[in-house]
């Protein structure tokens, strides 16, 4: 993986008010209402809702600081400020369990600026409507740019005769995207781990040394994200 210094199109605001170019649908579109508002208030920005239905219903809900971090504590944080507005305005009608987790390694794409932070990483992207016939892409992201539509990612493929070429998916066109968990991709969220340890003892926010990890432990953890799962069900039929 190549990790880009600079990226071509308009720089969007990297911040909490940067919108999200691919949403949610459905009831997990109406459940991120509420729970964008919350997440901002604390100083969050709502990734992506995913609400798996049946017996055990579970609420996910995917956030973030603006510098794309989520700790356990602010998993816990965002909960906390969650469970009374969701029992207050009751958007799912079954019990369900509500969970909060960080993107992860492997993360969704959603905003410009994540397109622009993940440029030299490998992606899936999946197209709400075919681009030159297909749908499903897979490739390195090269770079932002603008377009009629608004942001574009330019995507290169391998082809099976490995020759290259590229490219360019509209972000708002997108039903799906998300970073390829590849070794380049684990080796890149070590090296920034490493960077932000070593901002925070200069600082003097921390002491000693961080603990080692194999590359391979990494890599069997790298979707078990920050998270925090509420210990009691939510719905109409709660403590049942």
């Amino acid at each position: 993986m190549v990790e880009a210094s600079h990226r071509t199109g308009s720089e969007p605001a990297d911040g909490l008010d940067e919108p999200r170019l691919i949403e949610d649908s459905g009831l997990s579109q109406r459940v991120g209402a509420i729970a964008a508002q919350v997440a901002r208030d604390l100083g969050y920005r709502l990734v992506r809702v995913k609400i798996s239905s049946g017996s055990s219903a579970t609420v996910q809900i995917m956030a973030e600081r603006p510098d794309g971090a989520m700790a356990i504590e602010d998993c816990e944080r965002l909960s906390q400020a969650l469970s009374p507005v969701f029992d207050i305005e009751e958007p799912v009608a079954q019990a369900y369990r509500l969970e909060i987790s960080s993107p992860g390694i492997d993360r969704p794409l959603v905003r410009e600026s994540d397109f622009a932070r993940a440029i030299g990483c490998e992606a899936r992207v999946e197209m709400a409507v075919p681009i030159n016939g297909r749908k499903r892409f897979r490739g390195r992201l090269v770079s932002v740019e603008s377009g009629p539509g608004g942001p574009a990612a330019r995507i290169a493929l391998v082809a099976d005769d490995k020759s290259e070429s590229e490219v360019e998916l509209p972000i708002r066109a997108m039903a799906e995207a998300r970073l390829v968990l590849t070794e380049d991709l684990i080796r890149a969220a070590l090296r920034r781990e490493k960077a932000a340890l070593k901002d925070a003892r200069a600082s003097g926010r921390t002491a000693g040394p961080a603990p080692k990890r194999k590359m391979n432990e990494t890599k069997a953890a790298a979707r078990g994200q920050a998270s925090k799962q509420a210990s009691k069900p939510h719905g109409p039929d709660e403590g049942e």
